[in-house]
């Protein structure tokens, strides 16, 4: 988590949407806001706010689909969701929680009660998934301290490299565009000459081949599939 947490703000109504950014922004967080699902998850993606304030009644869609969306696709599952809502009952609650849904705040709601919530699930959620050292073999990569290793001897590369390692990581098997890898690694607003995303795949694999032992030669898990881009394969040969 950085330093100034990212919270989106998901509700279709102007004037909550600015006293929810006026307590965060007092807080200490960075707020950003959606007025439908759909912006919503555009937002997400292109974005990765540390936590979504997901307001359950939207314009094209509800929150609570929009929740089943995100925690059913691993680009965003991690992302902790606190559910605004009118709705009080026992069914409306048990159905968020089916779908994943970290906590709930019920209208109307103070400021301060909301910090406190978001702080609870932020601390939670960063100590139980985004702090988790991540392993395949003997490659270990930890966001805690920032540190990738083989065997437990350190391995060195530089920042996207560590960037694009902890994406491949996170979502192994799987095949990536490089469109896709530079949305998630760079950000879908940044502009990129047209070999970048190779250059730096090709730096993290000279990297980790300098690392490769124990009969594992780990560049070659990064796996360049014709047509298509690259996958994280934790099958070796």
């Amino acid at each position: 988590m950085t330093e100034e947490p990212t919270i989106l703000i998901v509700d279709d109504e102007p004037a909550i949407r600015d006293m929810i950014g006026i307590a965060l922004d007092t807080a200490g967080f960075r707020s950003i806001s959606a007025e439908t699902a759909l912006e919503a998850h555009v937002t997400i993606v292109d974005h990765r706010p540390d936590l979504v304030l997901l307001d359950w009644m939207l314009p094209g869609g509800s929150g609570i689909e929009l929740a089943r969306r995100l925690k059913r696709d691993e680009l965003t599952s991690d992302i902790p969701i606190i559910m605004l809502t009118a709705k009080t009952s026992e069914d409306n609650k048990v159905q968020g929680l089916d779908v994943g849904v970290d906590d709930y705040i019920t209208k109307p709601f103070s400021p301060r009660e909301m910090v406190a919530r978001i702080k609870a699930v932020l601390r939670r959620s960063t100590g139980n998934l985004r702090d988790k050292p991540i392993r395949v073999f003997d490659l270990e990569l930890d966001p805690g301290s920032h540190r990738v290793s083989v065997e437990e001897r350190p391995v060195d590369m530089g920042p996207t490299e560590y960037r694009l390692l902890n994406f491949f990581m996170t979502h192994p098997e799987k095949v990536f565009s490089r469109d896709h890898i530079q949305d998630q690694v760079w950000g879908a607003n940044v502009y990129l000459e047209e070999r970048t995303v190779d250059v730096h795949i090709g730096r993290l694999r000279k990297a980790l081949t300098s690392a490769s032992g124990n009969g594992i030669d780990y560049s070659a898990l990064i796996q360049t599939v014709r047509g298509a881009g690259y996958r994280f394969s934790t099958r070796h040969d």
